[in-house]
């Protein structure tokens, strides 16, 4: 790869990962053999199929296609195999910020209509939605998940900081400081949660 190319394949994924993917960015993809960037651009330009064909020339070398092939197999209503715990921890929230940032909402909610199917490989997958959610301003879908990893996560203690600055958010001081108490009874010294607290008591 040369100088020049490098540096366009650069300005071509960071648009991609920067939700300004155009048809420039897919032509540099698809003649310099970015397989995977491509199958990226045709998942994000609403082709899932033309996407699973990509992603499953390189499933069988590449884990992130590998996983992209499931990603879209779901988006295909055809889930095999299940996800592992480590593409759900390395990729999902990933690709979750991405589907709602290029506004392909139906996709978003394909995708997490399997949170179930989810967490019973990798227990943190509500974790992993509410944050994405919370963190893209869609308040409501974000503490509905926050809130159900409560089930499957009790002992984590970076939930209940996280839920402690969704009740902030919703000025419920009284809740939010009882979730930092229950952080740090499972980990006392936990810094965001002592920092948090203190902000709460001005202490």
């Amino acid at each position: 790869m040369t100088i020049n190319m490098l540096d366009n394949y650069d300005k071509a994924k960071n648009k991609l990962l920067t939700f300004a993917l155009d048809d420039e960015c897919q032509s540099f993809f698809e003649k310099n053999n970015c397989t995977l960037e491509l199958a990226y651009s045709k998942l994000l330009t609403g082709l899932p199929d033309k996407a699973h064909e990509l992603f499953q020339q390189l499933a069988g070398t590449d884990p992130r296609a590998h996983w992209g092939s499931i990603l879209t197999g779901i988006l295909l209503q055809n889930l095999t195999p299940y996800p592992t715990y480590f593409e759900l921890r390395n990729f999902l929230e990933i690709d979750l910020n991405l589907l709602i940032n290029y506004r392909k909402g139906e996709f978003v909610e394909e995708l997490i209509s399997y949170a179930d199917i989810f967490s019973s490989v990798n227990s943190e997958t509500y974790k992993y939605l509410g944050r994405v959610f919370w963190n893209n301003e869609l308040y409501s879908y974000g503490k509905f998940f926050l809130e159900q990893a409560k089930n499957y996560l009790f002992q984590d203690p970076e939930l209940h900081v996280l839920l402690a600055n969704v009740y902030l958010a919703e000025n419920k001081k009284y809740k939010a400081l009882n979730s930092v108490e229950t952080c740090l009874k499972i980990l006392p010294e936990y810094f965001p949660a002592i920092d948090l607290k203190r902000k709460l008591t001005n202490n």
